[in-house]
């Protein structure tokens, strides 16, 4: 995959390229990514986005670094065999325990309990949470209560939650991107159930307290000392978020995992349809449509 920020992505002359503010073109591989990136400043024609349609390549409209995900092109990218797999294990108890499991693993680093359902292993997961947020805070010099927040009041809530509820949104955003960028649907989840972004928050767990957290509480602590110097600690969050994720290059480690973990659910995983992936056309005029410029 790759991020497109500040240029237009075109087809000219036949080919999938990026042009420039100075004209410079940028030929994309489109055919072999499984998707395109596009931060702030990036355009695409609409030939442009017929060919990476046909070429099974996914669209994704992103914040910098993927801090927000906007809109999505065909999610997926056409693929049904990922998305009947991650149902099927979703619908079978034992699957599903399975993958819970893996994900305490993951998040804690060591196994969970045995003979636990999913239900107790999500109240010993926020036992957890709650000692994690004490020792940041404590660390980092925060006043800090308690996780408390209401969306639909945002100022209500004190400088280290709206910091929180900066960074996850963030995290949130680039995974996803990394969830369709896969081929998986984000409503359909394992620990977390019956909501849009379920899986989004399974995965993002994962990884919230060895990237994100730490930042909000690090600047919610800064801005509590007066070093902001009359800087939004929000926004402040949210740029410590993109540098992280782009020091970190989080986005490719994200996908390798989902498919690891959804691994772990112990169902054979379904081959995939022979029109998984569509023609990697190299003009989108040899399907007799028009459009093709330069």
């Amino acid at each position: 995959m790759v991020f497109v920020e500040k240029g237009q992505l075109d087809v000219l002359d036949g080919a999938f390229v990026m042009v420039d503010a100075t004209g410079i073109r940028t030929h994309v591989p489109v055919g072999g990514l499984a998707c395109i990136m596009l931060e702030p400043g990036a355009r695409a024609s609409h030939a442009a986005v017929v060919l990476a349609a046909r070429a099974g390549t996914l669209l994704i409209w992103v914040g910098e670094a993927g801090v927000r995900l906007y809109a999505a092109g065909q999610p997926g990218g056409a693929r049904s065999d990922k998305l009947l797999w991650q149902a099927r294990m979703a619908l079978d108890d034992t699957a599903r325990l399975n993958i819970v499991r893996e994900m305490f693993h993951r998040r804690f680093g060591e196994e969970a309990p045995e003979k636990r359902s999913i239900d107790q292993l999500r109240g010993i997961e926020g036992s957890r949470v709650r000692t994690i947020y004490d020792n940041l805070a404590r660390r980092f010099g925060v006043t800090w209560k308690r996780r408390n927040y209401d969306p639909g009041n945002w100022d209500t809530a004190d400088t280290a939650n709206r910091c929180l509820s900066q960074a996850t949104a963030c995290l949130y955003g680039l995974t996803e991107a990394a969830v369709l960028a896969a081929g998986y649907a984000p409503a359909i989840g394992f620990l977390h159930t019956g909501k849009p972004l379920s899986f989004v928050y399974d995965i993002a767990d994962i990884y919230k307290f060895d990237t994100v957290v730490p930042e909000a509480f690090r600047i919610a602590g800064q801005a509590e000392k007066g070093r902001l110097h009359g800087k939004d600690p929000v926004r402040e969050t949210r740029i410590a978020c993109r540098d992280s994720f782009r020091r970190s290059r989080l986005l490719e480690k994200v996908i390798p995992d989902i498919e690891s973990i959804l691994s772990a659910g112990g169902l054979d995983r379904p081959k995939p349809p022979v029109d998984a992936v569509g023609p990697a056309f190299a003009d989108p005029a040899a399907s007799g449509e028009e459009g093709q410029r330069g």
